[in-house]
């Protein structure tokens, strides 16, 4: 659903975007992850065809950007920073407007007007002036105008920004949904906890190109290294019998714990444990210390800074 391959933009002496190539398939959510200035946006407009490629290539529902960009923007539903909200409009206004320009039917334009409305909590606000929301109010109803055509492709910069808990969380819902409907969504967010638990892959850019990306838990792998694991016991114990298994590597020990790293567990942790419990040892738990993504994007920074990350 989207394929780019040398992706590139240039204004005049500066490279905005260079050489990004991201694939992403329908009923997946890619998250594009980078500071501010670093791509994103330069990257999701030549997706929604209103930048020109300087070099590389994008398909989007099957559509060249370059050649394509009138299919392209009816197949795209886009939520950017700035959502060109007009502020002397009515919330049912501003919708229909966007639902003429879609060329939806009257009945239809009202069917999917009211439905996204009540979802998002803005019905009893649907004839006020948009000018009177809050801002988290004008990023749902930014969000619904994105969906008003059912897009086959979303393109999401800080979907949840400004929002409240409870809304944020009805949002993350409503893109797990759509993700389930066989939509391809890419997802520009600084909430790398929310990023988690809905991104499928994730790409990290810096300064126009693409560092790492890959499945969550391949980037952390390529972040962060190996698995670690931590082995607890109930008491002190002392471990200077214990022979690790081959493939494992002891990082840290401490009278009532081990830090081990490996890359085969599933071969060398059902060997630990019986080492252990061949010397007897008061082994309490033996479990995988979290990565998260934070930590890889952080981690990713930094070498890209040539900095060290002190975790």
């Amino acid at each position: 659903m989207i394929e780019t391959q040398d992706l590139s933009k240039q204004f005049h002496d500066f490279m905005a975007v260079d050489g990004v190539n991201l694939t992403v398939g329908a009923g997946k959510i890619l998250a594009l992850l980078g500071q501010n200035g670093a791509g994103k946006t330069t990257t999701v407009r030549m997706l929604t065809a209103i930048l020109h490629p300087s070099r590389g290539s994008a398909r989007v529902a099957g559509y060249d950007v370059a050649k394509n960009g009138h299919a392209v923007r009816a197949e795209v539903g886009a939520l950017t920073e700035h959502h060109g909200l007009y502020m002397r409009m009515t919330a049912l206004e501003y919708m229909d407007f966007f639902g003429r320009i879609y060329n939806l039917s009257p009945a239809l334009r009202k069917s999917r007007i009211d439905n996204l409305l009540e979802y998002f909590g803005l019905a009893e606000a649907a004839k006020r002036r948009i000018g009177e929301y809050s801002k988290g109010m004008r990023q749902k109803l930014a969000l619904a105008r994105a969906m008003i055509h059912e897009p086959s492709v979303l393109l999401l910069d800080e979907p949840t920004s400004a929002m409240d808990p409870e809304s944020a969380r009805l949002v993350r819902d409503e893109i797990a949904r759509l993700k389930s409907a066989q939509r391809a969504i890419m997802l520009c967010s600084h909430n790398l906890s929310e990023v988690e638990a809905l991104a499928d892959q994730v790409a990290i850019i810096y300064r126009g190109k693409i560092l790492i990306q890959g499945g969550l838990d391949e980037v952390k792998t390529q972040a962060l290294g190996s698995p670690k694991y931590i082995v607890q016991f109930a008491s002190a114990w002392d471990a200077a019998g214990l022979e690790l298994p081959q493939g494992m590597e002891l990082l840290e020990k401490t009278p009532t714990s081990l830090k081990v790293k490996t890359d085969a567990p599933q071969q060398t942790n059902p060997e630990l444990i019986r080492r252990l419990a061949a010397l007897s040892a008061p082994t309490l738990a033996l479990q995988e210390e979290k990565q998260t993504l934070e930590q890889a994007y952080l981690q990713t920074m930094a070498a890209a800074r040539g900095i060290e990350y002190a975790q």
